[in-house]
């Protein structure tokens, strides 16, 4: 692969999450990273297919030093693309506020999914619901950051 550009990703088409991301960007994280009464990250991650980076923003949880976000796509039946990038290449780089770090993602393990769902239904309660109304298991997905 060659040399991720990682400080010129793609941001979302447009609606809402272009909107989030342009607003978490220009404030280096002061707006936009309380969002709907929860927090947010940026994830970029590198694309399957493009090779080129992506940015996401997405709810997340964090504790003990690791980052974690669901990839619910609100229920629907098949995987958020940005899922799909990071289970290709998982290496990843997210902005929480304005701290900004590279690390790597991994779909947790059904222990640390029964583990840290709790977590995550606290920041968003509707990922139980997003989980009955699809057939996949939505997967809980650890962002272990790199240390330097």
């Amino acid at each position: 692969m060659t040399e991720i550009d990682w400080d010129h990703p793609t941001d979302p088409k447009g609606g809402w999450q272009l909107d989030h991301v342009r607003q978490y960007t220009r404030t280096n994280g002061a707006e936009g990273h309380h969002w709907r009464g929860t927090q947010t990250l940026l994830l970029t991650t590198i694309g399957r297919v493009s090779g080129k980076p992506v940015r996401t923003p997405l709810i997340y949880g964090e504790e003990e030093g690791r980052y974690f976000v669901v990839a619910s796509k609100g229920g629907a039946p098949e995987h958020p693309l940005w899922y799909r990038n990071l289970t290709a290449h998982p290496e990843v780089r997210i902005q929480v506020g304005p701290k900004t770090m590279q690390g790597t993602a991994r779909t947790a393990t059904p222990e640390e999914r029964a583990r840290y769902w709790p977590l995550m239904l606290r920041h968003w309660p509707s990922y139980d619901e997003y989980q009955a109304q699809t057939d996949r298991e939505i997967p809980l997905v650890v962002i272990e950051p790199l240390t330097a």
